[in-house]
Parts: structure tokens; sequence; C-alpha cells
């Protein structure tokens, strides 16, 4: 199983908006291979193009078929998408649930219905499963590029064989006990001068209150600088009015 051997079928897309939107959702996560069966909109379609954006060699490097038996023939497991209940004898799984069920170097195709109806019956039974992606019971009908997604994010995550992290471009150290202290003072000095710490048999405990917040919130040295800026600022102003 890898991302080459990963095929999206959609069968009889009515927009080609959003087939565009399926292309471009392809290849945010990697994965290339769209195969479209009978398109109502006429194709090639320039809404197709419009909506890839980035994506356009996903939609120029896809196949058209006439039928969903002929685009899933040289595959070795089907899933087809449904949002309700059919009464068709296929097991039923979650999208959650669908990497468990396929082997290595197996040909996978995944088959999504048009916008109005869904897969048709007869379309059902090419598959091996039947996939529901869960959501709410009684709105459950998904935008088709929103249900591929859904599906590409589940496979890229098992393909993926590495870790992703994520470092923030924010530059500025964090601050120091130090820092951090005489920041606190200030604003205690200040509080005193105002006689916010009131009455004196609850002062320390104010003051303890009032240190944990700031010390909880692991502030940087740019942070630090701001605010001492501001409660600058705010104690300048009372002077003045």
């Amino acid at each position: 199983m890898s991302f080459k051997n990963t095929y999206f079928i959609l069968a009889r897309p009515q927009l080609g908006e959003n087939i565009g939107f399926v292309a471009r959702a392809l290849k945010n996560f990697n994965l290339t291979e769209l195969r479209i069966v009978n398109p109502r909109c006429n194709w090639p379609n320039q809404k197709a193009l419009a909506t890839s954006v980035g994506a356009k060699n996903v939609l120029k490097s896809s196949t058209i078929y006439n039928t969903v038996e002929e685009s899933v023939g040289d595959l070795d497991i089907i899933f087809a998408t449904t949002s309700r209940i059919r009464k068709v004898n296929k097991k039923i799984i979650s999208v959650l649930d669908i990497k468990k069920k396929i082997k290595k170097k197996q040909k996978v195709g995944i088959i999504f219905g048009p916008e109005s109806s869904g897969l048709s019956n007869n379309e059902l039974n090419c598959a091996d499963y039947l996939v529901k992606i869960p959501s709410n019971e009684k709105f459950s009908s998904l935008n088709l590029s929103h249900s591929v997604i859904i599906f590409c994010f589940q496979l890229f995550q098992h393909f993926s064989s590495k870790k992703f992290f994520y470092n923030s471009t924010y530059k500025s150290s964090i601050a120091t006990k130090a820092q951090v202290n005489k920041f606190l003072n200030f604003i205690i000095q200040g509080l005193d001068k105002k006689g916010f710490l009131q009455p004196e048999h609850k002062r320390k405990s104010m003051i303890r209150n009032i240190n944990n917040i700031f010390y909880r919130i692991n502030l940087s040295e740019q942070e630090i600088r701001i605010l001492l800026g501001i409660f600058s600022t705010l104690n300048e102003f009372n002077k003045k009015s």
C-alpha cells in the first residue's frame, strides 16, 4: 500500500468545481491518482482547472472511464463511500478503520458517488467494503471534496513514515525568573500605591495569586517588555487624568 497505489474514483461527478477541489485535496496529501467515471460536466472542464489551483497536474493525468466496473478492473481492494446504510450485503466500516483492511502492495480504489445521490446499489456491489465517515446522524451528507480530504488525511497519516514536528518561528527567548520577578515587583509596587492589595491580612495571598498567574504562562522576554510598557503607560495616564 503506497501513495501511488491508491486510486480515488469519482463516479458521475456533476460539478467541475468539485472535481478541481478533489484534485487539490489529493495533492495536499501527496496523492495523485484520480479516476473519473462518466462526468456529467463537459470534460476537460475549465471550472475544475480553476478550483484545482496548484493541482492541475492531477487533473491532467486523470483517467476517464465509462463505468465504475471499468474503473476498478485492475485494483485489488475496493472501498465505496456511503453516507447512509444501504440494503446491500456488504460489511460497513468507518473511515478510521480503512487502513486495517489494506495489505502491502495492494492496489486500492476508493469510490465516491455523485453529489446529489451517491453511488447506486449496482456501483456499491463493485466494492469489498462500504465506508462511512462518522458524523452527525441527522445531517451526515458531506460535500464531495470534504469527504475526499478526510480519506486523504487518514491515508497520509498511514503512509508517512516520518513524524511531524513543528517549530514556531517566534524568536524571543523565554524570560528568566529574575526578569519575571522584576516585572512582578513593578506590578505589586504599583498596586500597593493604588491601595489594591487590601485588606492587609489578605495581602500575601493576593500577591501569591498574582505571581502564580504570570509564572504559569511562561512569558518571553519580548512579552515582559510589552507588559512593562503597557503598565507604565497606564500608570502615566492615570497620573494625568
